[in-house]
């Protein structure tokens, strides 16, 4: 049975929603700014309509383009930082190889060794048989331990994944985060774990995307919006 189109019921055109989503996942924007660039084209919309289609068609993005992702190396970064949601501070892991192409994230309200075993359990379970042969992360004790375990895990007699804990090689993802944040620009505050979530999810993919580390992609933003367009060709 085929897949239900999941822009039925919606008013406006596939098109439309997904320009709309795409601008607000690829460009530091407001929801405010996303309607007044859809006025400009005489499309009316309002402000909730706009969060209520990132919601939805960011992480249906993620889904769709799973398939799509280049197979990410061996050697990853791993770290730390932190958006406000809800009003309070919570922490964002994430995790990229050398190529700078994201693996996978994770928003926890706390950063311990339990947050840190759960996120690379997340991000190793994703990659499935190719897991990690090097990991860098800063001297933080808890990615020691749970890289630790990890390997005790697999292999109680082989140190499968080497750990480097020096600040200055994770240079990348520091980089990264920063890049991250200047595009979330005056949206780093969220109302909700799930929207934070979503919306996240929506951005990061739109990043792999945009760098090119997916399959079938033509050059420059031409580019991205075809693949966009084609991964709900069939819908």
């Amino acid at each position: 049975m085929p897949r239900q189109s999941p822009f039925k019921h919606h008013r406006f055109q596939r098109d439309m929603i997904l320009c709309a989503v795409r601008w607000y996942l690829r460009y530091p924007l407001s929801y405010q700014d996303v309607v007044d660039r859809l006025a400009e084209r005489g499309v009316t919309v309002d402000r909730s309509t706009v969060y209520r289609w990132v919601q939805k068609f960011g992480p249906e993005i993620t889904k769709r383009s799973k398939k799509h992702v280049r197979r990410a190396s061996v050697d990853w970064h791993v770290d730390e930082t932190y958006i406000r949601v809800g009003g309070k501070w919570r922490y964002l892991w994430r995790a990229i190889d050398a190529n700078g192409q994201m693996i996978d994230f994770r928003l926890t309200a706390r950063r311990d060794a339990k947050a840190a075993k759960a996120f690379l359990n997340k991000a190793i379970e994703r990659v499935r048989l190719h897991r990690p042969v090097i990991i860098v992360t800063d001297k933080a004790p808890a990615y020691a331990r749970v890289i630790r375990e990890i390997n005790h895990r697999y292999d109680p007699h082989f140190e499968s994944i080497r750990h480097i804990d020096r600040k200055w090689r994770n240079n990348l993802i520091e980089s990264d985060h920063a890049a991250m944040k200047r595009l979330l620009g005056y949206r780093q505050s969220f109302r909700s774990l799930r929207a934070a979530r979503a919306t996240l999810s929506g951005i990061e993919t739109i990043r792999t995307i945009k760098r090119g580390h997916v399959h079938h992609k033509q050059a420059g933003v031409r580019g991205e919006i075809q693949f966009i367009t084609q991964l709900f060709a069939a819908a």
